[in-house]
């Protein structure tokens, strides 16, 4: 059965392969953040109650950001909980040019986030945004269960991570599909730790693991880190995606400032495509993403850098980051049906694996879940989503606040630095 499962997943992404074809034909849509129309009616007809309460988030949820106090929510790594909230407040400053912004939020796990951050958002006719952060994260307990695509789920285990990012970052799109994207940093050391929290019932990192199972256990440098990405995105709505794709590539340089036996190289590559099938109404969503570590010699990947598996964005039937080594492959695919306007269904098939080697990656011994999906939606923004997925090693159940595709991000909205989370 997961044989048969991985073929599948194999074969409808490659029919992705066609997407881009779609730059030249497909812009982004134009229409207003929250405009309601084109409707798409769903299957079944939508109660009067529900329609009224998905029309008032079009005009709170997914527009432009207001000046005043915001109620910074949804946006925190894999593993923190099912919902995170704090104060937000924003601001344009210098006679509208500038934008300052800074937020804190806590998790259910009790994760927490502080960023404060200026950005100048419409330089160059709107085709340029550059802005500096400062970000602080405390991550209670990140899950660890080893290297490897064969490590044991009896050896979970998690650690605490501590780490504040000073950043630099710019945004250049010459087209309104095409964007560059870069930034540039400094982490001081990061405190990994023994795990706390109310919802810690298994043994902590430090003790279980020693440095040749967990790289970089037991000593942190301070990075430098640096990454650029070119990123085509044709999708109508980046928050609920119905038409289009994003075809992304990027490169990450983390360079220990210590003893230098922490430096590596990253290289990911991503596809997604959304395809109707005769109506809008029902959409095939594909997904597949790459990420490769090079390292010179005598140098190592830190495990909490290395590329991970498993959680609500990539195997939906597994633990958090279950499985971790050097090189990642991931594919997903998606049928979606508009059971009411707003509601739609899904049913889903992820598969995917890690291994040393680029070379180690490929077709056999893929990792496979499956499941059913409902996701809540308004014409631009994925409001709530449930995933149900299964595996090998059960059944795991997913709440969330964002499309399955889209990586986890701290409060910043913008992807993790440090640890890599998937």
């Amino acid at each position: 059965m997961r044989c048969g499962i991985d073929r599948k997943v194999l074969v409808l992404l490659m029919i992705a392969a066609s997407g881009p074809a779609v730059f030249a034909q497909q812009a982004p849509s134009t229409l207003p953040p929250g405009w309601v129309t084109p409707i798409i009616p769903g299957i079944v007809q939508e109660p009067t109650l529900l329609k009224k309460f998905i029309n008032a988030t079009d005009n709170t949820i997914g527009g432009d950001p207001q000046d005043g106090p915001y109620v910074e929510w949804g946006n925190m790594i894999t593993g923190s909980g099912w919902i995170s909230a704090g104060p937000g407040y924003r601001h344009h400053v210098l006679d509208g040019r500038a934008v300052i912004d800074a937020s804190a939020a806590v998790s259910w796990n009790i994760y927490k986030t502080y960023q404060a951050a200026i950005e100048f958002p419409h330089l160059d006719r709107d085709r340029l945004s550059l802005g500096g952060q400062v970000m602080y994260q405390d991550l209670m307990a990140v899950e660890y269960f080893g290297l490897g695509n064969d490590s044991s789920v009896s050896n979970q285990s998690a650690y605490r991570f501590n780490n504040l990012d000073i950043l630099s970052f710019a945004r250049l799109r010459p087209i309104p599909w095409l964007s560059v994207d870069g930034r540039f940093g400094w982490i001081p050391r990061p405190d990994l730790s023994t795990a706390t929290g109310p919802k810690v019932h298994y043994p902590n990192t430090v003790d279980l693991f020693t440095e040749a199972t967990a790289p970089g256990i037991h000593t942190q440098p301070t990075f430098l880190h640096g990454d650029i990405s070119v990123a085509a995105d044709t999708r109508d709505h980046a928050g609920h995606p119905t038409i289009g794709g994003l075809y992304r590539g990027g490169v990450a340089i983390y360079s220990d400032r210590d003893a230098g036996t922490y430096s590596f190289r990253r290289y990911e590559v991503e596809a997604a495509q959304f395809v109707p099938l005769f109506t809008r109404q029902w959409v095939l969503a594909l997904h597949g993403w790459g990420v490769f570590s090079d390292t010179s010699n005598g140098e190592v990947v830190p495990f909490y850098l290395m590329p991970s598996l498993g959680g609500k964005n990539t195997l939906r039937g597994y633990h958090d980051y279950r499985f971790h080594d050097n090189d990642m492959e991931t594919f997903s695919a998606e049928s979606r049906w508009a059971l009411f306007t707003h509601v739609d269904a899904a049913v889903f098939a992820d598969a995917g694996k890690v291994a040393p080697r680029a070379g180690d990656l490929g077709l056999h011994h893929l990792k496979s879940s499956y499941g059913l999906g409902l996701r809540l939606h308004n014409t631009t923004t994925n409001l709530v989503r449930l995933d149900v997925g299964h595996s090998p090693e059960g059944w795991r159940l997913y709440l969330k606040v964002s499309d399955p595709f889209k990586r986890s991000t701290p409060a910043s909205g913008r992807t993790a630095v440090v640890p890599f989370v998937p």
